[in-house]
């Protein structure tokens, strides 16, 4: 079984963007959320489904697995519950750390989180400057939640105006 151990944060500023080394274009939408929740998500000609059980602490399974991309378009945009999500994500390297900042289009506009994935839940990282408040139990910042209640520019430093 898969387990994903994540910590998701509010982005304060965009100091963020001069480490950045690779940036994706995301879409992806829910076909269930929940207990389980099940998503497809496309990058490029690449897509997956991805099933994700209750999160407990900060840990929750999840399975992840290839699928034809034009299988993903059609039900991305046939049997999706709420909006599509669409991101780009950049990954930060931070004193050995890959964070993943996924930086909001469409409905979700203006909205930037940041995502830590980790081995264990008392994993100890050096917290980067451009870091806001801690979302990880918030369910309103869920992506699935996001789908269903978007929240545009909604992220604490675009609602006091420190976003650069």
């Amino acid at each position: 079984m898969g387990t994903e151990i994540e910590r998701r944060f509010l982005v304060e500023n965009g100091t963020w963007r001069e480490q950045t080394t690779c940036s994706t274009v995301l879409l992806q939408g829910y076909l269930s959320v929940g207990p389980a929740t099940v998503r497809v998500r496309m990058a490029d000609n690449e897509a997956w489904l991805t099933i994700k059980g209750p999160t407990r602490g900060l840990s929750r399974a999840e399975f992840e697995y290839p699928i034809p991309a034009a299988d993903a378009h059609q039900m991305l945009y046939s049997l999706c519950s709420g909006n599509l999500i669409e991101k780009t994500r950049h990954l930060v390297p931070h004193h050995g750390d890959i964070w993943e900042v996924d930086e909001f289009h469409g409905l979700n506009q203006g909205l930037v989180l940041a995502e830590l994935e980790m081995d264990n839940e008392a994993h100890v990282f050096v917290r980067p400057a451009w870091l806001g408040n801690e979302v990880t139990t918030d369910p309103r910042y869920t992506n699935s939640s996001l789908a269903l209640n978007p929240r545009p520019g909604s992220s604490d430093a675009v609602e006091s105006g420190k976003m650069q």
